[in-house]
């Protein structure tokens, strides 16, 4: 896994954007078409701000996949991962292709629809977050390493669920549901590409155990270092409790 550190959360912003757009430029030029995965929460702002800005996608002829999404949660929630995407992406781009994960009623219904185009060809690039708690979608820990399906229904955890306060999306931790839509582990993984945004301070513990401690469900997105095409995005917040080591190899 590659680890690049920026001075601050815009740096980092546009240093990803230019990468992504490189990443579906080139494949768009030799295929046509391009295939992502797309991320929601505070992490992914900046980011989608700066790839949405560019000019130079066409959009139209490109199929985005919806990582996670909670259960039960009307679509015009503040904290609703669907709306998130259409504010932040769809409506920005007026891409065309999308398939948003409808988690209001029918989980099982919805995991069997978009799971089946999800697994129908290879995704190019995915773009994904950490948690707090180490979380990679809402894979909390334990994470399932092993299963085969695309996308789960899971229990979030309480560690997972105060981060969603904190950040203020929900009020109180009474209205943050208990349970979600997850794409799993070994589907984000069988990308070709993922680039994992990580930054402020309240990741600097995540990305240190995920980077340094050893590859385990107890801190799920640590598999990302098995991944032979991962790049971590940091700032010098989220990079402030790695070792002078870690610092010296990232670029």
């Amino acid at each position: 896994m590659k680890i690049r550190i920026f001075d601050d959360l815009p740096m980092m912003a546009k240093a990803a954007a230019d990468h992504a757009a490189e990443v579906i430029l080139q494949v768009l030029a030799e295929r046509g078409q391009a295939r992502i995965i797309a991320a929601t929460g505070i992490s992914q702002i900046e980011f989608l701000r700066e790839l949405t800005a560019r000019h130079d996608i066409d959009w139209a002829a490109v199929e985005m996949f919806h990582l996670d999404e909670y259960i039960g949660l009307p679509v015009d929630h503040p904290a609703s991962f669907r709306r998130f995407l259409r504010d932040r992406l769809i409506a920005k781009t007026g891409i065309k292709k999308f398939h948003l994960l409808e988690a209001e009623s029918g989980p099982e219904r919805v995991i069997a629809t978009v799971g089946s185009a999800l697994k129908s060809a290879p995704i190019d690039i995915a773009f994904v977050g950490i948690g707090e708690n180490c979380h990679l979608a809402f894979n909390d820990p334990p994470a399932d390493f092993e299963t085969e399906e695309p996308y789960l229904i899971v229990n979030l955890d309480i560690a997972c669920r105060m981060q969603q306060v904190e950040e203020g999306w929900f009020v109180d931790l009474g209205q943050v549901p208990m349970q979600a839509i997850s794409m799993s582990v070994r589907q984000i993984l069988k990308s070709k590409e993922i680039m994992a945004l990580v930054p402020g301070s309240r990741k600097a513990l995540a990305v240190k155990v995920c980077v340094e401690h050893g590859i385990s469900p107890t801190a799920p997105a640590s598999i990302l270092r098995t991944h032979g095409n991962t790049t971590m995005y940091l700032d010098c917040d989220s990079a402030a409790q790695l070792s002078p080591e870690t610092g010296r190899r990232a670029s």
